[in-house]
């Protein structure tokens, strides 16, 4: 991956914990691995964790940030989610969890134009 790209990504993911925080977040953790892959950020609101994926966009060459989350990648997150709850010796038949994700999208100049959080993917 590109050196811009790396930096865009963690651009993305700074903005989107300021704004999870905002709306009354906790992140917890950022960019946990597993082998069954990655989760950007942890959070907790309440008593509830969310595993979020961030994904941010500079224009819509590539199209929209949404565009980009498939069903086979809402199933990994699901996965990891389950695989972080595991490590950390917390029941997921226990604890409320859920899948999110957050949209962030830049000009070409590397303005933020929008973020929007999705809550309850799973």
């Amino acid at each position: 991956m590109s050196k811009s790209r790396v930096s865009l990504g963690r651009r993305g993911e700074k903005l989107a914990a300021e704004e999870l925080c905002r709306q009354g977040y906790t992140v917890v953790s950022r960019n946990w691995r597993c082998r069954l892959g990655e989760v950007d950020l942890v959070a907790r609101k309440d008593a509830a964790w969310t595993f979020f994926e961030v994904r941010t966009r500079r224009g819509r060459m590539y199209g929209t940030p949404e565009e980009s989350v498939t069903e086979d990648k809402l199933q990994r997150m699901v996965d990891v989610a389950q695989m972080y709850l595991a490590d950390h010796a917390i029941n997921a038949h226990e604890v409320d969890w859920q899948v999110g994700f957050v949209a962030v999208e830049m000009d070409r100049t590397g303005r933020l134009m929008r973020i929007d959080v999705y809550e309850n993917l799973y």
